[in-house]
């Protein structure tokens, strides 16, 4: 009896874990066009972006330089980015819970992002660097 009721315990701890379901396209768009949001990692900022119509992006790491990239939906029903700097695409599953969205990246070994809070002014990305 003990056994049957530690096994249907553990059963509804982890079914809000199982049942979570990745966002879709659509719904990724609907949450995120028009907004810029600034995403953490272990508690520290992490990056921002700004989602514009068309699925066009604009990312930084807070650091000044910003690149504009595009996002689409794989076959895997993945939301994966493609900046301008080519580096190839970088596909996250998203998930959105009570305080905004998770993020996490394909292989699942890294540390999950998530929205840290919403951003009220644009980006702000320095000009190009010149040289001498």
């Amino acid at each position: 009896m003990l056994r049957s009721i530690l096994v249907f315990a553990f059963a509804l701890v982890a079914l809000p874990l199982g049942a979570e379901t990745p966002m879709t396209a659509e719904e990724f768009d609907a949450y995120t066009r028009g907004k810029t949001l600034y995403y953490g990692q272990n508690g520290q900022p992490y990056g921002v972006e700004e989602y514009r119509e068309n699925r066009e992006v604009t990312w930084s790491f807070l650091d000044g330089r910003c690149l504009d990239g595009r996002w689409y939906e794989d076959a895997r029903g993945m939301i994966c980015f493609v900046y301008e700097d080519g580096s190839g695409p970088q596909c996250w599953r998203f998930f959105r819970g009570p305080d905004g969205l998770r993020a996490i990246f394909e292989d699942e070994s890294a540390v999950p992002l998530y929205e840290a809070e919403e951003g009220d002014e644009p980006m702000q990305c320095l000009g190009p660097e010149v040289g001498v």
